[in-house]
Order: C-alpha cells, then sequence, then structure tokens
C-alpha cells in the first residue's frame, strides 16, 4: 500500500508540474460550460450543459492523460527500472488510474460549484442514479486510456492515437457540441464512439424520458471490464 501512495504521489507531482492534464482535465471543462451558461441560463439547458461537458475531464484525463503519461515514462525507461522491483503493472496502472480519476472528479465537482453559484443550477435528476452512472461512464473510458497507456510502443505513437480518438469524442460526442443538433448521419457516426454512450446514460438518468438503460450499462461496463484485462494482460515495460 506504502508503494502504492509512493506512485501516486509522484504521478500528481509530475502532473501538476506539468499542467496540461489540469488545463485539458479542469480549465477547459469550465471555460465550455460558463460559455454555455452564458449563452443559455435556463436549468433545463444548464443540466444538459453539465452532464454534457462534465464528461470532458473523463476524455481528457483517461484518453489523454494516462495514456501519455505511461508512453513518456516507457520511452524514458523508468517502466524498465520498475520493472526489476516488486512494483506489479496492476499496481502501477492502479495509481495513474487513481490519479486522472480525481482529476476527472475534481473536474466535475468545480463544473458543478461553479453552475451552482453563478448560474443559480439545481439538478433535476436523482443523485443516487447520477454518480453510479458517472463512476461507470469515467472508468469505461479510462479503459480505453489504459490499453493505448499498455500497448503502445513510443510515446509520438501514443500522441498520434490519442488525437485519433480524442478529438472526435470531443467535438463528436455531444460533450461540446450538442447530439441532438447534428444531422443524423454525422449521429451514426457518434453513435459508435463510447463517450457518445456515456453521454447519453447521464442523460438517461437526468431526464427520465430517456430510454436504452440497459443497452448503455451492458455496453460500458463490457468496455471497462475488457479494457482492463488487455491492459494488465498485455502490459509492456519496454
Amino acid at each position: 500500500m506504502k508503494t502504492f501512495w509512493l506512485l501516486y504521489k509522484s504521478e500528481a507531482n509530475l502532473s501538476i508540474r506539468e499542467m496540461s492534464s489540469i488545463i485539458f482535465g479542469i480549465f477547459v471543462p469550465l471555460g465550455i460550460v460558463c460559455l454555455m451558461g452564458v449563452m443559455d441560463s435556463s436549468n433545463d439547458s444548464l443540466n444538459t450543459a453539465f452532464v454534457a461537458v462534465s464528461t470532458v475531464g473523463i476524455c481528457s484525463a483517461g484518453v489523454m492523460g494516462l495514456p501519455l503519461a505511461l508512453s513518456s515514462y516507457r520511452e524514458r525507461k523508468i517502466l524498465k527500472r520498475y520493472q526489476v522491483t516488486p512494483i506489479s503493472p496492476i499496481q502501477l496502472l492502479l495509481a495513474h488510474l487513481l490519479f486522472c480519476f480525481t482529476i476527472s472528479i475534481v473536474s466535475m465537482l468545480l463544473l458543478l460549484g461553479v453552475l451552482v453559484v453563478f448560474f443559480q443550477f439545481s439538478y433535476v435528476g436523482n443523485w443516487l442514479y447520477f454518480i453510479p452512472a458517472y463512476l461507470l461512464v469515467m472508468i469505461s473510458i479510462h479503459a480505453i486510456g489504459l490499453i493505448v497507456a499498455s500497448l503502445s510502443p513510443s510515446e509520438k505513437a501514443t500522441g498520434a492515437i490519442n488525437s485519433a480518438i480524442f478529438f472526435p469524442m470531443f467535438f463528436l460526442s455531444g460533450a461540446t457540441v450538442p447530439y441532438e443538433i447534428m444531422p443524423q448521419g454525422l449521429q451514426k457516426v457518434a453513435d459508435i464512439m463510447p463517450l457518445t454512450q456515456g453521454i447519453k446514460l447521464l442523460k438517461t438518468v437526468t431526464f427520465p424520458e430517456e430510454n436504452g438503460l440497459l443497452y448503455m450499462v451492458l455496453l460500458l461496463t463490457a468496455i471497462s471490464i475488457i479494457g482492463i484485462f488487455i491492459a494488465v494482460r498485455y502490459f509492456r515495460w519496454e
């Protein structure tokens, strides 16, 4: 347990020093939600904005921050040094995963705080449903990042893979551009993306008239299990 927390602390210090995870995981979502709040401050619109933008921190930390950090360690031979210690791939991945979870949750809580303080936001759904749904979305998206982090051969390759995954989800999943205003053809493309299903799940638990809950839960659960299994089973130290 001591080793785990040392790894977590090390990752936190490096990320805070580098700032990219903080900027994209926290400040970018805050900027987006403030812009949406200024454009339309009705409570229904704010609920839609909160549900969608709360996933930006998840996507930034899980798809960009997590793989880039581990790929950087692999390229700098840091992971190779860890290999000759008692540290297991599970411990290493969990430490990085927990830090990225921290970024995601802090981002969501700050969004909530800003909306409540400056826009008189009131969540219309049930928090007992939203919280487990949010955690499931967070785990599933980070599971995708874990696969890239575990298997990518170089930092350059990771950057290319991340961009190919992150930017389509960032712009087309409904996290920044509302899914409902997209053309039907674009919606079909967006539906392939796990984050789109995650946002739909959060909307379903927020606005009960939405449907398809079971499908989304099963899909995101499957992505989580398969992603974590692949990441641990095929983890590369170098």
